[in-house]
Formats: structure tokens, sequence, C-alpha cells
């Protein structure tokens, strides 16, 4: 295992990659799958895990929650919060909801899912109350661009958020216009989901890349692994892949250890340039 770790608020050191529970709890049948995939991942040293209250309507908190049964004190725990219940009462029930689903009686970091009607300032305030009672260490955002950040950060309170959880991959590089270059100057992690694009077209145009493919064979390693090296390349950027199956999860683990060269690097980025100009921040 290298030391391809992350600080968070430079003071904890987490690994660059995680696990992502998104499509998790929808089908019973694949619920012991899913906590083998978990409990393997925590084994391999993938001790972050990131959920929702949004993914199958609280079935994936569910599922992690039986997965850490004996575990909870190894992993870092993430859950996000729908908008419309982020601010005032509404994210206290939605907060003290999950808790019940994952088994637990706090979260590591808690994330508001995506920008909504509450002010930053009701979210900031309802964060700073779930902290005092105990129930989160910290909280964060996700699906925030550079301009979201910039208001956040001129609401009283707003700088304590802790990190910006995104969609980023080597064939979605928006964020390293502005957004990416903001956040590394506060030195605030970057949490990338979908690091390994979503299932479909571009999934493939990536997976079956000549580049993507050649830089595998020079390092021994898998188009995944190579995406997923590539996605943590530099301090402060983490990646959380699904982990659907515990030889999955183990290989997502392997890539902790791939350093990629400046020439594989260099490669992949000439395969795939970011844009070079401001572009939406890509949301699925």
């Amino acid at each position: 295992m290298s030391d391809k770790t992350v600080m968070f608020e430079r003071e904890l050191a987490l690994p660059a990659i995680g696990q992502g529970t998104w499509y998790m709890g929808e089908d019973a049948s694949q619920r012991q799958k899913e906590i083998a995939a978990l409990r393997a991942g925590v084994d391999a040293g993938l001790t972050l895990i990131d959920t929702a209250e949004m993914y199958a309507d609280g079935g994936a908190e569910e599922v992690v929650g039986e997965a850490l049964q004996g575990l909870r004190e190894q992993v870092f725990l993430v859950s996000k919060v729908y908008p419309w219940n982020a601010g005032g009462q509404k994210a206290i029930a939605a907060c003290e909801a999950s808790l019940r689903r994952l088994q637990t009686d706090y979260l590591d970091l808690y994330l508001l899912h995506w920008r909504g009607n509450y002010s930053f300032a009701e979210t900031v305030e309802a964060m700073e109350r779930l902290i005092r009672e105990g129930k989160i260490r910290r909280w964060g955002v996700s699906n925030f661009d550079y301009d979201d950040m910039q208001e956040l950060w001129s609401v009283a309170g707003g700088q304590a958020c802790a990190t910006n959880q995104v969609l980023y991959h080597l064939g979605s590089r928006g964020i390293e216009f502005d957004l990416l270059p903001w956040c590394r100057q506060q030195q605030m992690p970057v949490m990338a989901y979908c690091p390994l694009a979503q299932a479909g077209r571009l999934r493939d145009d990536l997976f079956n890349s000549r580049a993507v493919q050649e830089v595998a064979h020079a390092h021994q390693a898998t188009p995944a692994q190579v995406l997923l090296a590539w996605a943590i390349r530099e301090q402060g950027l983490m990646a959380i892949p699904k982990a659907s199956s515990a030889d999955h999860v183990k290989e997502n683990a392997a890539a902790l250890a791939l350093n990629l060269s400046a020439e594989a690097i260099a490669m992949l980025e000439k395969a795939f340039p970011a844009p070079g100009r401001k572009t939406p921040l890509d949301m699925v």
C-alpha cells in the first residue's frame, strides 16, 4: 500500500481512494454481495465510505450500516442531505434518520448534496447545530461550482466547509479551470465521484482509449486502476469509485500503489485535454 493520503483539516490523513455506494440497496438479491464488497474494501484500506439519503431512498445507508457492524471505528463515514432537508429542524431530522439507517450515532462528514432553496446561512447554521449535538464531526458540500464556493465563503461560518465533492474524471476535467485551483489554494480536499465515468459511451471511450490502454500496459495495471491513479495524482484529490464487488474493491485499492510517470500523465491528458475555458460543472 502506498502512502497516498489526503489531509482533512490539515490533521486527519485519509486514503485517497474511498468507496462509493450509489445504486446500492436497490436490489435485495445483491445485498450480501454489497455488504461483502464494503467490508473487503475496509480490509484493503479503503476506509472512507460515502453514501447519501438519496441513494435507494435510504437503502444504501442501510446496507452500509449492516456492513459496518464491528467496523465503525475504523471507517470515515460520509453521508449527504437532500437540498430540501438542508435547513432548520428538517436538517436535524434528516441527519437523525441517516444515523438510524447507518446504525451509528455520528457521521464523520455530512454533505449538502447540491444547492437548493435553503440559504447557505440556514444550512451552515444547521450543520453547526449538528456538530454541537455530536451528530456530525464536520460538514461540506457536493456539486458546488466556483461561484457557489465564493458565495458560501462569504457567509458567516461558511469557511468551515471541509470538502467539495464533484464529478471528476479524465474525460471530465472542467473543474481544472477555476474550481480545483481555488480549492487547492484553500487546502480543501476535492472528492471525485464517478472517477471511472458513468456507464455508457464515455466510460467505453475512456476504458478503450489507446492512451489509457498503453499506460495500463506499461504500468502492468488495468484501465480502471490507471483512471483512478490519474484522479488522485496530486495531493488533495480523492476518488470514490463504487464498491460493486469484493474483487473490484481490491482492484481499486491496488490503484493507491500505482504511481503514474510524468510521461504517462502527459499522454493521458493529451488524449483527453482539459477545456481551455470555463465550462458548466458536470453533474449526474
